[in-house]
């Protein structure tokens, strides 16, 4: 389902000098699998996510996703192809304040090669509890529940991947075990491959295979 080979990224400083930062000989997710991803603080998962998602274009490497390989892509080819196959839930939500949670995940379907589903989203906030909140914005919902409306959009085009960057770090704790459930259950559901980054051992010990950056990562 997606195989990294050879990723090198590397950040240029203000001073001219290169700061390395991701170089991993091999990563692999099969269909369908789930994992959590884990490292310290500034050990470049967020940029290992991103370039996975094809935010970020590395500076050599492939990475394959359902047999594409989307460094070989142009910019708004990638942007494509992440809007068909990838899912992504951001600590921040990224919700829009000015649309409903309906509007929100209507517009993430806006940007695949499909066309919008309302009975999918309907579908899939019923799915995350948020039924009753169809018509409210961010601001008129709560922390846990913004989180919940950002996991069904980013389901919305039925990816074959799904990645979490730290979906409980803005989460009160009480919702957070709540969080995690939901993503596993409905990525399973969905037989979505799920690669979740946390620093909670809580959360990792929950997952069949938990990776430390740090141990494939060959920059130190």
């Amino acid at each position: 389902m997606l195989l990294v080979e050879d990723l090198k990224k590397a950040f240029r400083q203000p001073d001219g000098d290169w700061l390395k930062i991701l170089d991993i000989a091999r990563f692999a997710v099969g269909p369908a699998e789930q994992l959590v991803l884990m490292g310290k603080s500034g050990s470049g998962k967020t940029t290992f996510l991103h370039a996975i998602a094809g935010i970020t274009r590395p500076d050599s490497g492939k990475i394959v996703i359902d047999g594409y390989d989307i460094v070989r892509l142009p910019e708004a080819g990638r942007d494509r192809f992440r809007a068909d196959k990838i899912g992504y839930v951001f600590q921040t939500f990224n919700l829009l304040p000015a649309f409903t949670a309906l509007e929100n995940v209507l517009l993430g379907m806006t940007f695949a090669t499909g066309r919008p589903s309302r009975e999918r989203a309907l579908h899939l906030l019923e799915r995350v509890g948020l039924k009753h909140r169809l018509t409210h914005k961010p601001s008129m919902l709560s922390v846990g529940e913004q989180q919940r409306v950002s996991v069904a959009r980013a389901l919305a085009n039925k990816p074959k991947l799904l990645l979490a960057d730290e979906p409980t770090a803005n989460v009160d704790p009480k919702n957070q075990q709540a969080v995690i459930d939901l993503i596993r259950a409905t990525c399973q559901e969905e037989s979505v491959a799920l690669v979740l980054v946390t620093h909670a051992p809580e959360v990792a010990k929950q997952f069949p295979r938990a990776e430390m950056l740090e141990e494939i990562n060959r920059v130190k």
